[in-house]
């Protein structure tokens, strides 16, 4: 494992010595617009682990993306050679079926402690809802990014994270009632405490996401990728960009569904991602939005 072949997988070339809250955003970026949150291995009969070695050749060497618990893990090796002062913590996704956060740890994320200051740090949570630059932990403040306006609320128990966006207009009349499209303009998406967890805490959780016909990940084939101007995502067979702020207080939505035969062209063309296996892709009803 070579820090310096991170940065070449994520295109960084400046000076990595300090580590400060300017270099901290800039590879916070560089990560997102590189590296794919998806979850493809699932439906090419791969299997996901927490193995750190597994984890560095599949997303460095072999050009791939992860979901949260191999991408964010591997940026926690990436803060610790840097010298940051990190904790990985567990966070729990909000359902909006059951209308309630879900009660396992599904998300690994990173806080950092930069200069008497904490951050979150997430690199893998995709589509509409990440963040592209690290959010400062103070309860109630409303941190402008490119996606909407994110905010971590403290209510004494726990964190959680919640985004105002703005008003989706969708392009393809056919999608204009698609399950994807939230028109929620505000959302939670998840929760979490400060308690730190390793990388044991993750390999319950791993293993159900992947193998439980409960999950979200094996009833729906993700690949999403963040853009200068928004981001990509393909679901099952539906392939969408998201061009945000398009007009004031408007995203712009282009979907469409891509055959079969194309699927391996649109996943090497708009996201750099050649798989070694067959993937078979997968869009069963699930909850879950871009």
């Amino acid at each position: 494992m070579d820090l310096k072949e991170y940065f070449q997988r994520i295109g960084f070339t400046g000076l990595f010595e300090k580590a400060d809250l300017d270099t901290l955003c800039t590879i916070h970026k560089l990560h997102v617009m590189s590296i794919p949150f998806e979850n493809l291995s699932i439906h090419c009969g791969e299997k996901i682990t927490m193995d750190l070695d597994v984890i560095y050749n599949k997303i460095v060497r072999s050009s791939r993306g992860g979901w949260c618990c191999e991408n964010n893990y591997l940026f926690a090796w990436v803060l610790q050679e840097m010298g940051y002062k990190y904790t990985t913590l567990g966070s729990r996704v909000f359902n909006t079926i059951k209308n309630d956060f879900n009660p396992m740890d599904s998300h690994l994320i990173n806080k950092v402690d930069i200069d008497g200051k904490a951050y979150i740090a997430d690199v893998s949570f995709g589509v509409s809802c990440q963040i592209w630059h690290p959010l400062e932990l103070v309860s109630g403040k409303d941190q402008s990014q490119t996606a909407g306006i994110f905010r971590l609320l403290d209510d004494g128990e726990k964190w959680v994270l919640e985004k105002t966006g703005r008003k989706p207009l969708v392009q393809n009349e056919a999608f204009a009632n698609s399950s994807l499209i939230d028109k929620r303009l505000t959302k939670t998406i998840y929760c979490f405490s400060l308690i730190p967890r390793g990388a044991d805490h993750f390999l319950e959780t791993t293993h159900y996401l992947q193998t439980s016909p409960d999950s979200l990940f094996t009833n729906k084939s993700i690949c999403s990728l963040q853009t200068k101007a928004g981001f990509r995502a393909l679901i099952g067979w539906t392939y969408s960009e998201v061009t945000f702020d398009y007009e004031d207080g408007v995203d712009l939505v282009e979907m469409k569904e891509i055959p079969d035969r194309e699927i391996e062209n649109v996943l090497r063309d708009k996201f750099s991602v050649v798989l070694k296996n067959k993937l078979v892709p997968v869009n069963n009803k699930a909850s879950y939005s871009i």
